[in-house]
């Protein structure tokens, strides 16, 4: 399934080499992640600015991308190599709010507008969202779990002025599907440790967080 990518900083950094050490995970998946990819990062102004692509990410031009210090990353592995436009790449964005995934889910029994599932789940989200992300967040992960006939996985960051948004379940996998954090000078939520990377954290199971 599909690769993601949070990093925020109080102090500007270089996009560069997270996206480096993000194209270097998806190529060396073990699911192919080489279906496009996209990211949002703020510019100077604190607008969000944003770039797809629908070629893998580690066949980009990366030096194209400056510094910000907040970067949203998703390369994509589409469900049954299907709907491969540059359309469906995320993230998505509403105005307010980033959002990425990954995950399988068989048998959804919601009905919601959207493209592809990813879609779908981000709009069902964003029925409940009244200013308050986490619990929006949490009340549809949870509908979500009861209409759903089996979950491989279902991984979520939403990303907006409140914070950064994790919701992260899986029923098998687990060393594929866990989403793992590093805090230091800069927080760091990516599909898998950087390589070569230390200090790394998990993110439990069946959880949903905020930073």
């Amino acid at each position: 399934m599909c690769r993601l990518l949070t990093v925020r900083s109080e102090k500007p950094f270089a996009i560069m080499p997270h996206l480096g050490k993000f194209a270097d995970i998806a190529r060396n998946s073990k699911e192919y992640q080489g279906h496009g990819w996209g990211c949002s990062y703020r510019d100077e102004s604190g607008l969000w600015r944003f770039y797809k692509n629908i070629n893998p990410v580690w066949e980009d031009d990366l030096s194209r991308f400056g510094a910000t210090t907040l970067l949203v990353a998703h390369a994509r592995s589409a469900f049954e190599d299907r709907d491969i436009v540059i359309e469906n790449n995320m993230p998505f964005f509403d105005g307010r709010t980033v959002f990425v995934f990954n995950g399988e889910l068989r048998g959804v029994q919601i009905r919601e507008q959207g493209r592809i599932g990813a879609e779908k789940i981000f709009n069902f989200i964003r029925r409940f969202d009244r200013e308050d992300t986490l619990k929006a967040l949490e009340k549809a992960v949870g509908i979500i779990k009861k209409r759903t006939r089996y979950i491989r996985g279902m991984n979520i960051i939403m990303v907006n002025e409140g914070g950064v948004f994790v919701s992260s379940f899986f029923n098998e996998d687990e060393e594929y599907f866990t989403m793992r954090y590093r805090e230091g000078t800069e927080l760091i939520i990516c599909s898998e440790p950087y390589p070569s990377g230390k200090k790394w954290q998990r993110i439990a199971n069946n959880s949903v967080r905020v930073w």
